[in-house]
């Protein structure tokens, strides 16, 4: 089959009519997302309450369409796995005018390009799919303004934003939701975009309710009702290194567990924390450090978009513009062995009075 991007989004609209609206204020930009199904929007409304707004113009736009997984047959991409991983979950192809993709499991197909945006199949099945998508749309409208993306979650509080990324397993949303309990608001779960502002930089978060294991819920009183009481049972009777590895995930929409108005998206960046730390290494210990001198950090930090961007034009950032950009904003190393309450301290002394330790 040979087909364009206008092609198949005209189709999908034409045949799976996307009535119901949502209409998100993102900071950065506006979104409209039109669905076929009520239920459906009504989820997403849900989850994305924190942005809701009136209808208006729109930056970006997306038809979600409920229906049988399209079989359009095509020859497939296969897209290799991320460092560390061996799954192969997606598979893409370029059109005329955009791209498509398919996630293998689930059979969700999406389409986009020049400013059209569709995704079709069992989405209501799948709705942190469409999620995903809708937040990938995002990314790629601040990486077309010049953006660097990083792997970080993100708080702030008057006006002071921090970034916390970490190497795999960290814990770098845990110790957001810890700083939320102390009063920060959240800017971010696991993407973070970062721009020059002035003589410093800005940040903007991703619309991403945390994820979080069922050990980040039971040490938090914030998040301990997410928990149904038959798994906190179970979850109590486990040891910390088995609980700590368990696979198991819950959204915590942010509002809801910590109130209204806590869930910013985009803020200043005063700094980044690195966690570097592992259980048992003893003593937490902050340094400020150099990051043109440790570029060994900022793999924690550094993303590549992935196969849901199509970039337009501009060339790949590499690991020099990273620097040059984090060279902006203090660059803070956390080591030793994991202990959040002590990482809190260490971020909150850092937004308050500018220093570390």
């Amino acid at each position: 089959m040979t087909a364009s991007r206008a092609d198949l989004v005209a189709a999908l609209r034409r045949d799976l009519p996307a009535a119901h609206a949502l209409h998100l204020d993102l900071g950065s930009c506006s979104l409209e997302c039109r669905t076929s199904e009520s239920s459906l929007r009504d989820e997403l409304a849900r989850y994305f309450s924190s942005f809701t707004v009136a209808p208006g113009p729109a930056d970006i736009r997306i038809t979600v369409h409920e229906g049988a997984a399209p079989d359009w047959g095509f020859s497939y991409v296969e897209k290799a796995p991320d460092p560390g991983k061996t799954k192969i979950k997606e598979e893409y192809l370029d059109i005329q005018g955009g791209r498509v993709v398919r996630k293998r499991l689930t059979g969700m197909v999406f389409v986009f390009g020049q400013g059209e945006n569709a995704c079709v199949g069992p989405c209501a099945a799948n709705a942190n799919q469409v999620v995903n998508f809708i937040n990938n749309r995002h990314i790629e409208f601040l990486l077309n303004q010049g953006c660097l993306l990083g792997h970080a979650s993100g708080v702030a509080r008057d006006g002071a934003g921090l970034c916390l990324a970490g190497f795999s397993g960290m814990g770098k949303s845990t110790l957001a939701l810890h700083l939320m309990s102390r009063g920060l608001s959240f800017v971010s779960n696991d993407r973070m975009l970062v721009e020059r502002s002035g003589r410093g930089l800005r940040m903007h978060g991703v619309a991403k309710q945390p994820r979080i294991n069922p050990g980040t819920a039971l040490n938090n009183p914030d998040l301990a009702r997410i928990v149904v009481p038959e798994d906190r049972a179970r979850f109590e009777r486990m040891a910390p290194e088995e609980l700590w590895r368990l696979e198991h995930k819950y959204d915590a929409l942010v509002e809801e567990c910590f109130g209204p108005g806590r869930f910013l998206l985009t803020a200043p960046m005063q700094g980044l924390v690195i966690l570097n730390w592992r259980r048992g290494a003893g003593e937490v210990t902050a340094r400020l450090v150099d990051p043109d001198q440790r570029r060994d950090l900022l793999a924690a930090f550094i993303k590549a978009p992935g196969v849901f961007y199509l970039a337009d034009g501009r060339p790949e950032p590499t690991e020099q513009d990273y620097a040059d950009l984090l060279s902006r904003a203090a660059l803070i190393e956390i080591t030793g062995g994991v202990d959040f309450d002590r990482a809190s301290d260490v971020c909150v002394r850092f937004l308050e009075e500018g220093r570390v330790g």
